[in-house]
């Protein structure tokens, strides 16, 4: 009979209970063997012999006492009818069918090791007398009511082990859903909070604008402040949402990361030397451009860089921005092309120059791409910034 088993037993855990139960097998066989008359004949050729083969196949049964444990463990107590030596895998088959906490397999087998044990101390003759029935049953009832005992409590406790694992497992669940839902809660009530914030500014713009659109005869000072106001409220209004949208779509870590610009242009070719590509970058850009242009440019360096890593490897990459309000913003990635005996990985065509294309368009800017007169690539964008932004 097949049982599921919990966890397997690492080699040395099953090698010291197989020792164990031969080391007993081994003392219970002493017993009849120090006793054995010297004219036994062919009972003491099995005592030598038989007896020992006996339970080295015992032995290798009980080694699957775990997935067939009531199918071992008769067996087993069965076959130490005809061997002192099995006694001791018998033994150590009960006690692992006894941890299974079944009452009627268990009892079925401890009587059969009961019955088994009083035959096999009747097995070999004794040169001094057998032994009292009673005194062999008792003694046979006394060892399998220790192993049942200390079987059933190896049981209980295993038992117990799992269902404190189980609860450990159910309340870290548990307290990550809870820890889970006090976020999401936490970032829907900013958000709430945040598109009252938001609605007041725009209701704010609206009523401005609303002036302007029906007062003609307002003062040019005084349209002035609307003006200002209608701006200030606006750009504070996209700042507002732009918060909004980050708490909406942060990860459970943190906010999400701010968005790219100039500066992170040079982490980008740090990361890109840590990686082994020769990049060399120049910043000549004064001032600081408009998000939208900066994003575009950080997304045109990173395109630029990620294809050098592709088609060049081993060769050298200029990067420069430059610029200013007023004259627009150019940006510009060269490279050698592939060092001489550096070969690339797999390179399968993609779309990104077609979509950075895209991007730069909708920034109103202008992108082209191709190869250099000297040699390499040169991938070169301008983009517009106007004065004063």
């Amino acid at each position: 009979m097949g049982t599921e088993v919990g966890e397997a037993l690492r080699p040395w855990q099953q090698a010291w209970r197989l020792l164990a139960a031969a080391v007993i097998g081994v003392l219970i066989w002493m017993v009849p063997a120090s006793q054995l008359p010297a004219s036994a004949g062919p009972i003491g050729e099995w005592l030598l012999i038989g007896d020992p083969l006996v339970a080295i196949g015992c032995l290798v049964a009980v080694a699957w006492r775990r997935r067939y444990p009531l199918t071992v463990a008769t067996a087993v107590t069965i076959a130490s009818t005809a061997s002192s030596v099995a006694s001791g895998p018998a033994l150590l088959a009960l006690g692992s069918l006894a941890t299974r906490r079944r009452p009627v397999h268990t009892a079925l087998v401890a009587v059969m090791s009961v019955v088994t044990g009083v035959m096999t101390n009747r097995l070999y003759p004794h040169r001094d007398g057998p032994d009292p029935l009673w005194f062999a049953c008792v003694s046979a009832a006394l060892v399998v009511g220790i192993v049942v005992a200390v079987g059933v409590a190896v049981g209980a406790r295993r038992e117990e082990l799992r269902s404190l694992r189980q609860r450990a497992r159910i309340a870290e669940r548990e307290q990550a859903a809870r820890a889970t839902e006090a976020r999401i809660l936490e970032r829907h009530r900013i958000a709430r909070e945040m598109h009252d914030v938001l609605a007041h500014r725009v209701s704010r713009v609206a009523m401005q604008a609303g002036v302007l659109g029906h007062r003609d005869d307002l003062p040019p000072d005084q349209v002035a402040v609307l003006a200002r106001g209608i701006a200030d409220g606006s750009h504070r209004a996209l700042e507002e949402l732009r918060d909004v949208l980050g708490v909406l779509r942060a990860s459970p870590d943190g906010r999400e990361p701010p968005q790219p610009s100039l500066a992170g242009i040079a982490e980008l070719a740090a990361d890109a030397r840590a990686h082994g590509t020769d990049v060399t970058y120049t910043a000549a850009a004064t001032g600081e451009p408009p998000e939208v242009v900066a994003r575009t440019a950080y997304r045109i360096v990173q395109e630029g860089l990620t294809n050098a890593g592709k088609h060049a490897p081993g060769g050298r990459v200029r990067v420069t921005v430059s610029g200013a309000a007023g004259d627009g913003l150019r940006v510009t990635v060269a490279d050698s092309g592939p060092a001489a005996g550096v070969a690339g990985p797999p390179v399968a065509s993609g779309y990104g120059l077609l979509g950075l294309a895209e991007r730069v368009s909708l920034a109103g800017g202008e992108i082209s791409h191709g190869p250099a007169p000297g040699g390499g690539f040169v991938l070169d964008a301008e983009l517009p910034w106007e004065g004063g932004g």
